[in-house]
């Protein structure tokens, strides 16, 4: 599904804010949601109750918000959540519940709570493995647990070559894109985790590309002489104008590519140098 250049801005000023009050990094936190539901808010799984951004499952959701929520102003939806002898997470009142699993579409509260949940993941897989986290680790967590994170890496670690769907049958029932090739035979422990490396690392290097656009635009606008500007990678100001215009009509979903609305600024911004 499309998603707007507006919501898309507005999700990406989301997961930014998120990252900077939590300290998760930015490109982590874009790369996941991109992953999970192609940059849109209100992405619904077939084969789960997973839903939003970071298609949180309804358990997963409940426990994150209660344990994070009163820390982002949602006291009252963490006040609302009860456990069970079973460790089961429930709320009383079905309306209640509703709004709670609702803020799941919210960008700002699903990227909020993404974020202090990577937090959580990154210190216990750190923990178990008595090494540093990485981003791809944080997303094995996210998409397994913490509990299944360290089960798949420390099972990664003493047979790389052992078959995620053995392990994880429930997930791989769940996944079949993630823990079976085309042709229908499983995946290693191995293979599956350098899928999400590779998803994740396509997706930084999307972010430092735009990045590196959105700074020349900057600096073309701080200039103000209306002469032809060449920045440190060789590009001029028509150069900037022209892929600007390019750009415009391409997906707003498209992982950190500009929207639209980023391609008519530089534009605009481009236009007011008489370039």
């Amino acid at each position: 599904m499309t998603v707007s250049a507006i919501s898309t801005g507005r999700i990406q000023s989301a997961i930014a804010a998120a990252a900077q009050r939590t300290g998760i990094d930015f490109d982590y936190l874009l790369g996941q949601a991109k992953l999970e539901s192609g940059l849109n808010a209100n992405a619904r799984a077939g084969t789960s109750s997973a839903s939003g951004l970071y298609q949180f499952i309804e358990q997963s959701w409940l426990a994150v918000v209660k344990k994070h929520g009163a820390e982002h102003g949602l006291g009252w939806a963490a006040d609302s959540i009860g456990r069970s002898s079973s460790g089961r997470l429930s709320v009383g009142d079905a309306g209640t519940r509703r709004a709670i699993l609702a803020l799941r579409n919210d960008p700002n509260t699903s990227s909020l709570m993404a974020a202090e949940y990577a937090s959580d993941n990154k210190t216990a897989i750190e923990a178990a493995t008595g090494r540093a986290a990485n981003g791809t680790d944080l997303y094995m967590a996210h998409f397994l647990g913490a509990a299944g994170a360290r089960k798949f890496l420390t099972g990664m670690a003493s047979n790389p070559d052992a078959s995620g769907a053995a392990l994880f049958p429930q997930a791989a029932a769940a996944n079949r894109g993630v823990f079976f090739e085309r042709n229908g035979s499983p995946r290693s422990l191995s293979a599956i985790y350098q899928r999400f490396a590779d998803k994740l690392g396509d997706a930084a290097a999307a972010g430092a590309a735009m990045k590196g656009r959105v700074d020349y635009a900057a600096q073309a606008l701080d200039t103000g002489d209306g002469s032809t500007i060449v920045t440190g990678n060789g590009e001029s100001a028509t150069d900037a104008l022209a892929w600007a215009q390019s750009v415009g009509d391409r997906q707003a979903a498209s992982l950190l590519r500009p929207t639209p609305d980023t391609a008519r600024l530089a534009y605009m911004m481009l236009a007011q140098m008489g370039a």
